[in-house]
């Protein structure tokens, strides 16, 4: 018998050993993007560090993941322009960058997000992480009990936060897309809405007239065929398809201490199985998870945990691929 033989024998016959090979190959970036851009608050979250001090490398680390880990800043000399706004932007485009060349790198990004404005940057990243200049067409599933498809002139709150999906769409403030490194807007039929159940009554309205799609809180819940039917359109339309989660979307006992969250959400092991589901999928190239309780507003940890159940249900689709 020759002597690579035993080790072949070893890995036909132990299903553990061929996962760890299997996810071992599948090298995973963490971003954490702490600037959230709403002019009412500090620029800086502490969400992305409280991600990352919860332990999540290691626990990538010990699935046999390969992890590298990164932080989106700015110079001191871009600190120091005006608007939050305009330095959302400049952060946005950093973030792009980074995800880009991590792309290229044949990472799979993982974004700790302050919140869903990074969705730009994101989006923007996987856009230019092709093999020339030109842009690539990707896909967004947004997954949120709002829509965030307000505009300046729709919106209640005034909030930036509701925003980024139509923003992303080409529907408002160009520059800041612009800035954040997303060029061209997203055509809406490679937007696939899940689990959304708040919006505002002219939010709707631009729903309603618009060719975005939807995936249903039930169909969440229950890994509905209709997930891989959304997944295999986009696939068909898309070069890649970048992934999101807001977490006020989830059932709020899991997320108590968000201040946005919407009854009737999915649990976090609900959403992880369809997170699964979607990664299964090629062209699945990068997730986000934005806007978790830290600190005080999560004493026991529930909402790092939640999050947590999300990054490794989108990974174990990665990984059954």
């Amino acid at each position: 018998m020759r002597a690579w033989a035993p080790f072949l024998v070893l890995l036909l016959l132990c299903p553990a050993v061929t996962a760890l090979a299997q996810s071992a190959s599948k090298p995973i970036a963490l971003v954490k993007m702490p600037y959230r851009g709403e002019r009412n608050l500090p620029d800086l979250s502490d969400v992305a560090d409280y991600l990352e001090k919860g332990g999540i490398q290691k626990i990538l680390e010990g699935k046999g993941y390969r992890v590298k880990a990164s932080n989106v800043a700015l110079t001191p000399e871009e600190q120091k322009e005006y608007g939050e706004w305009n330095r959302l932007g400049l952060a946005n485009g950093r973030l792009a960058r980074i995800v880009a060349a991590d792309r290229k790198e044949g990472y799979l990004p993982v974004g700790l997000l302050a919140n869903c404005s990074s969705i730009m940057g994101m989006l923007g990243g996987l856009q230019h992480s092709g093999p020339s200049s030109r842009p690539l067409r990707v896909g967004l599933v947004f997954i949120d009990a709002h829509a965030d498809f307000n505009t300046p002139e729709t919106t209640l709150s005034g909030m930036l936060g509701g925003m980024p999906v139509a923003i992303s769409a080409g529907r408002c403030l160009t520059r800041l897309r612009l800035k954040s490194g997303l060029d061209p807007a997203l055509s809406e039929r490679h937007i696939v809405l899940g689990a959304v159940r708040d919006t505002d009554p002219l939010e709707q309205d631009l729903l309603d007239r618009s060719e975005v799609a939807f995936i249903s809180t039930q169909e969440i819940r229950s890994q509905s065929e209709n997930i891989d039917r959304q997944m295999a359109r986009l696939s068909g339309i898309s070069d890649l398809i970048y992934v999101h989660v807001d977490m006020d979307v989830l059932d709020p006992k899991e997320v108590p201490g968000h201040p946005l969250t919407v009854p009737d959400g999915p649990t976090s092991l609900e959403l992880g199985a369809a997170l699964t589901q979607m990664f299964k999928h090629e062209k699945a190239a990068a997730f986000g998870v934005a806007s978790t309780p830290s600190g005080d507003k999560d004493p026991d940890g529930r909402s790092r945990q939640a999050a947590y159940n999300l990054i490794l249900g989108a990974l174990e689709g990665l990984r059954q691929r």
